[in-house]
């Protein structure tokens, strides 16, 4: 078992990969904290997002992991009614010794634990499962097998081979797609104005939620299963209706 701390700025980007499994959880620090299980290797560095690309390109096509794909903009701080600003060009919101573009990567040859400060933005890797926990910023995810993300503030892009459950306050993007090899268990807060496709193991179902103002597809080798306070309305040419949810009071 080997643990590495490396210290964080503001709002700071994080990509995590790991060949196993990787529980992600915000804490109350401005350190990003590392810990392997077993013997496999563990790595904890700061780099460019310029160098973290280059690497990707030397190890060739067949590797699980794509860190090419652009960061998308962030308001900072984060706010929800301001989700679609872009980044202060200012320095007041980047961490001592931090520079433009600069990102924390964590490296994990098998399965592990990272803690990383609250406000961080993470893009998340893993050859099996990923459980993310209690972060105020982006999340990006990509598992081989089971993903979870519970008490997230903004969900970015996401995929499983396996089952998938999402608990977010809020989404990035106007048009979304989210895949899951098996069951996707689907809540975000704040959607109040979307039109859902769905397509899972029963088939082809659409409803709208509000005025539609947002698209989403869910699609999954099991059962999807929509979660909201809202009401959902069947659309044509069959007006049918999956599985929905209310979400739980506490």
């Amino acid at each position: 078992m080997t643990q590495r701390s490396i210290l964080a700025g503001k709002n700071q980007t994080i990509i995590i990969k790991v060949g196993g499994s990787v529980t992600v959880k915000g804490h109350e620090s401005d350190l990003v904290t590392a810990e392997s299980k077993g013997n496999w290797g563990l790595t904890l560095e700061r780099r460019s997002e310029s160098q973290i690309g280059r690497a990707r390109a030397a190890v060739g096509d067949h590797v699980l992991f794509d860190v090419r794909i652009k960061l998308p903009p962030l308001p900072s701080p984060l706010r929800p009614s301001t989700l679609s600003g872009t980044r202060p060009s200012g320095r007041e919101d980047e961490g001592e010794g931090k520079t433009p573009n600069e990102v924390i990567e964590v490296q994990l040859g098998g399965s592990g634990e990272v803690l990383v400060p609250f406000e961080s933005n993470l893009k998340v890797y893993a050859g099996k499962d990923i459980d993310v926990q209690g972060i105020n910023g982006q999340v990006d995810a990509y598992s081989g097998l089971k993903l979870n993300l519970k008490d997230v503030h903004l969900l970015g892009h996401a995929s499983a081979g396996s089952s998938m459950g999402i608990d977010c306050q809020t989404m990035f993007g106007d048009k979304v797609e989210f895949k899951a090899g098996r069951d996707l268990r689907f809540h975000v807060r704040d959607l109040t104005s979307a039109h859902i496709r769905v397509k899972d193991l029963g088939g082809y179902w659409e409803a709208r939620i509000g005025d539609g103002e947002k698209s989403v597809s869910l699609k999954c080798g099991g059962d999807v299963t929509l979660v909201t306070d809202q009401e959902v309305k069947p659309l044509p040419p069959n007006f049918i209706l999956g599985k929905i949810e209310r979400p739980s009071s506490s």
